[in-house]
């Protein structure tokens, strides 16, 4: 018997995510899969503090519960209490202790990802009732939809980008590139010799340039010591929310940023991506396309292509290490972004936007002859 079958004609799920923004949003095309699947059913979604905005207007959820990343007691059991044997099936994302967990306490019917040893494994897999061993070779997405696989529902693979206001009145008029050089931790980080320059040369294939960021502090000092001595470049660092970044993303002419969680919402939005890989490996982490990754990423490559996006990397012996750096820690240089060129990255660029251009024309097309079904949800600008 299906776990569907089991579930009541309007049954209440949670599903349970307590990661980082990016991994959240990997997340969704899970969600719409049990939205779509399991007809009339409530959808929540447990998340940290902060992430909750990548999912803003998301129509295949109910409501985003929400809990601290290091929570004191209080806390913990004010999240307990939202979440107490309310539901009738809770899927799990991960294979900690907190979510499984969490699940236990929530959930009638579980379903999660365990680990194929220590950790726990052994408690976990009695806690859950369909405990699958996340596998370490897959891409994060698919891992998390073998778990609908379980729950034998088609899958849908698209990412499910927030929703909210038109960014047309930061959005330059002409045709315009996105730049986003500063990632959460500094061994992910390009040269800043590499962003200048690669501003320049789109400015010079006559591309606006909008230079976007977060609110954080030292994120915005990074940026005021980057983009300086540029009075071309359109900073919005610290103005959009998540929506309104998602609609200035979809109607760029090409994107370039690196392993960051914009990267992957500039994927799943469908323009031209252009993703800077160093040590994280593509096959497990790399952005999913808008249509979805039907052929993986290879561990190393100079320039990979799959769909709307360009993965570009500096191939040394060590690529990809799936470290923190060359020096092991957050604040690491990383050699392989170090000496990524320029010149590599503008080809991947220029390969960008020649499909850019290309959907842009095929669009107008489909305008014209009113055959507009196969294409994206936002036209691509030339």
């Amino acid at each position: 018997m299906s776990v569907a079958s089991q579930l009541p004609a309007r049954p209440r799920i949670l599903v349970i995510n307590l990661r980082r923004l990016g991994d959240v949003l990997l997340a969704t095309p899970l969600m719409r899969t049990l939205r779509r699947g399991i007809p009339g059913a409530k959808l929540d979604v447990l998340v940290f503090d902060g992430s909750e905005g990548i999912l803003r207007g998301n129509p295949d959820i109910d409501s985003v519960l929400t809990m601290p990343e290091r929570p004191t007691t209080g806390e913990s059991l004010k999240a307990i209490a939202q979440v107490w044997r309310r539901y009738d099936l809770v899927v799990s994302t991960q294979t900690g202790d907190r979510p499984t967990f969490y699940s236990l306490l929530a959930g009638r019917i579980r379903v999660g990802l365990v680990p194929r040893e220590g950790g726990g494994a052994w408690w976990k897999r009695m806690a859950l009732h369909h405990a699958l061993v996340e596998a370490s070779d897959k891409h994060r997405v698919d891992n998390l939809l073998t778990l609908t696989d379980a729950l034998d529902l088609p899958r849908h693979n698209g990412i499910v980008c927030p929703q909210n206001f038109s960014a047309n009145e930061i959005a330059p008029r002409e045709p315009y590139a996105v730049l986003h050089a500063h990632p959460m931790f500094r061994y992910k980080q390009w040269t800043e010799a590499g962003w200048r320059a690669l501003a320049q040369a789109l400015k010079e294939r006559g591309l606006g340039v909008v230079a976007t960021g977060g609110p954080d502090a030292k994120e915005r000092a990074y940026l005021d010591h980057l983009w300086a001595n540029d009075a071309e470049v359109t900073r919005v660092d610290g103005r959009l929310d998540w929506g309104q970044l998602a609609t200035l993303l979809a109607g760029a002419s090409v994107y370039v940023g690196p392993d960051t969680s914009v990267t992957h919402l500039a994927a799943g939005a469908g323009c031209a991506t252009v993703a800077l890989y160093g040590p994280t490996d593509p096959r497990l982490w790399g952005p999913w396309p808008s249509g979805g990754l039907d052929d993986p990423w290879v561990a190393a490559g100079s320039i990979q292509r799959r769909g709307n996006v360009w993965l570009v990397q500096n191939s040394l012996p060590c690529t990809p290490c799936q470290k923190e750096g060359c020096e092991r820690h957050i604040e690491s240089y990383s050699r392989c972004l170090d000496e990524l060129s320029a010149r590599q990255v503008l080809t991947a660029v220029d390969q960008a936007l020649a499909w850019s251009r290309e959907r842009s024309g095929q669009w107008r097309v489909a305008q014209k002859t009113g055959m507009q079904g196969d294409m994206p949800l936002h036209p691509v600008k030339p």
